[in-house]
């Protein structure tokens, strides 16, 4: 049986998708952009400040399902540019304990919004 997670604590959907679908204990949430979710706009800033943007909007989501950054198993990482990798993963570094997931990191054209970069996560209990 699938759940539909949804928390106003991240930005809401964008299209025809959920933020997470959950499938037993695991936790399947779609790509978050770094999304001010009160304000619905885009962060201020570079990729370091929207990086720590969308981690902010995956714990949200995480959150609502009670979940927890330990229980992430998958991460994928878009990259408006590679160039921006050095600066993300200094963010990105800073948000596990332990160990990290394992995690696959491509740049690609485009990200919705003109966004910088997109991250999207799998979590098991």
């Amino acid at each position: 049986m699938k759940k539909v997670i949804a928390t106003k604590a991240a930005p809401a959907a964008i299209g025809p998708y959920s933020q997470a679908i959950e499938v037993g204990n695991m936790l399947f949430a779609s790509g978050q952009i770094p999304i001010n979710p009160a304000t619905s706009e885009i962060v201020e800033g570079g990729i370091k400040e929207q990086t720590a943007q969308v981690f902010s909007n995956i714990k949200a989501v995480l959150e609502e399902a009670g979940y927890t950054f330990d229980d992430i198993v998958k991460t994928t990482v878009f990259l408006a540019d590679m160039s921006l990798f050095i600066d993300m993963n200094a963010v990105y570094a800073t948000q596990f304990s332990g160990s990290f997931p394992a995690r696959s990191a491509v740049a690609i054209k485009e990200l919705p919004k003109g966004a910088l970069v997109e991250i999207e996560i799998v979590a098991v209990k």
